[in-house]
């Protein structure tokens, strides 16, 4: 990670977001991009919080959520490297809707939320390629909430699974294996259900010869065949 801690350009050209700056916009990018490690299971920002920041994930991974009013929490994204957040300061959001912690040791990027938006002006490609990004985020929340309403526990334990496996997977044969730092409480409060829920799913298809799991990984068989 030290190339990219003094030289941020060398990893933020590889992010879509800026496929269409020049090395000059690069370089300005880079004099307002701060480098921060964060330790694991701290906190980035919380909910509350003034919304005054971008983000752009080099290494770790983050999660995304907050509490629900009887005090359990919600996680709403699980965000690996060269993932961006913290994005919907540049929408107008003034607080902080949601809470970003560090689920394992994590390097990132933060610009200022005004900094960032004076290169956005002077870039119309730049401007379009936020409006879209925030869009898809936007998106990505609808399907979350048709899958609470109109998909069973079984079936979003499933969808996590391979979404897993697409996302962070790595390929032998039929076989995809998954590592990870997640908790059975991680998954459950991912999929909007419950510890003994996820325990018992993942043991009906460890029996069924389906996957294998232990604390730190999961290896599914064959993804096409995973129902």
């Amino acid at each position: 990670m030290k190339p990219f801690k003094s030289n941020a350009a060398s990893f933020l050209r590889h992010l879509p977001l800026f496929q269409d700056l020049n090395e000059s916009e690069l370089q300005q990018l880079e004099a307002i991009a701060e480098y921060k490690t964060i330790r694991r299971n701290t906190y980035i920002f919380k909910s509350g919080e003034a919304s005054d920041a971008i983000y752009f994930l080099v290494k770790g991974i983050i999660k995304i959520g907050n509490e629900s009013a009887d005090g359990r929490e919600v996680i709403k994204h699980i965000l690996h490297p060269m993932a961006i957040f913290g994005e919907f300061c540049l929408s107008g959001e003034q607080e902080r809707q949601d809470s970003a912690v560090a689920m394992e040791e994590a390097h990132l990027y933060r610009v200022n939320m005004r900094e960032f938006q004076r290169l956005m002006k002077g870039n119309y490609k730049l401007m379009m390629n936020v409006i879209l990004m925030i869009g898809g985020r936007l998106k990505r929340v609808e399907d979350r909430l048709e899958a609470l309403m109109f998909k069973d526990a079984r079936e979003r334990i499933i969808d996590f699974l391979k979404d897993s496996a697409t996302k962070q997977g790595k390929r032998v044969g039929y076989e995809t294996l998954i590592r990870h730092c997640y908790t059975q409480q991680d998954i459950a409060n991912i999929t909007g259900t419950s510890r003994q829920t996820v325990t018992s799913v993942l043991n009906d298809l460890k029996k069924s010869n389906l996957i294998h799991f232990n604390r730190r990984s999961i290896l599914i068989r064959d993804v096409a065949k995973l129902t």
